[in-house]
């Protein structure tokens, strides 16, 4: 029994040592993100209950606390160059414009502190305000985000002293030009997150094309306006006017003439 104990011990050691994982385990970082994913989840469900105001409070604090440290990383980076924008004694001869400068030199280069509080303001109030248009107007387009990037700009512009000595008129154009951005990379991510729309009157042509390994004459078809309608009817004198070479146009027409189903049209139309 011994014997026999201990072969068992000797036969178990190199399994657990090689970390083969019996079919009962499973993968620690597996079990994490599937645990991650449904707290998040439940977040998500329980705050679509909750009513506007805590609903806008917790994305704001929970998105100025991310920027937030997203600022102090980055000011780790930008810590050393503040020291060269440091107000000088005489500072207080310069005129209004040449100290609008310096704060902004000193906002866009200071510290982790100040880029702290710059990020948290902006991620902040863009999501505050993105989280009370979509539950006001019940959609997220671009005119909600372009409203939540003017906010965020504009008090960006008024914690951070970015600008001229108008405060006012620097909070304005802060906004604006946090809208149009906003507005812009929205408008390239809804272009790029759809779909292409299949043009139906090339279906039977880009399938023909596809076989045939001639894809790149889709474009000719289509500035000929030769579509699914014509390819009973197309002749080399047609496929020459769209500028295809003899080869492709060999195939072309050998494919449609194989094609019982064209033939079938062709002899119809005649």
């Amino acid at each position: 029994m011994a014997e026999s104990k201990q072969g068992v011990m000797v036969a178990e050691i190199p399994t657990k040592a090689s970390g083969i994982m019996g079919p009962g385990e499973q993968n620690p970082i597996a079990v994490l993100q599937a645990k991650f994913k449904e707290l998040e989840s439940g977040f998500k469900g329980w705050l679509a209950k909750q009513s506007l105001p805590v609903e806008a409070a917790v994305v704001t604090t929970t998105s100025a606390a991310q920027g937030a440290a997203i600022g102090a990383f980055m000011g780790t980076l930008t810590g050393d160059s503040s020291s060269l924008f440091t107000p000088p004694t005489e500072a207080v001869n310069l005129n209004p414009e040449a100290m609008a400068s310096l704060k902004q030199a000193q906002a866009l280069a200071g510290g982790p502190l100040v880029q702290a509080r710059n990020f948290a303001v902006m991620t902040g109030v863009n999501a505050g305000i993105s989280c009370v248009m979509r539950r006001l107007r019940g959609k997220e387009d671009v005119q909600s985000s372009m409203v939540a990037a003017f906010g965020s700009g504009a008090l960006f512009s008024l914690v951070s002293g970015v600008g001229g000595p108008n405060q006012a008129a620097n909070a304005v154009t802060s906004g604006l030009f946090f809208a149009l951005v906003q507005g812009g990379i929205f408008q390239l991510g809804q272009k790029f997150s759809q779909p292409p729309v299949e043009d139906v009157q090339y279906v039977k042509t880009r399938s023909m094309l596809s076989n045939l390994g001639l894809q790149n004459y889709e474009k000719n078809f289509k500035k000929g306006l030769l579509t699914d309608n014509t390819l009973p009817l197309l002749n080399d004198s047609a496929l020459r006017d769209v500028k295809i070479p003899p080869g492709p146009r060999l195939l072309i027409l050998d494919h449609i003439e194989r094609d019982s189903e064209l033939k079938e049209r062709r002899r119809g139309s005649h």
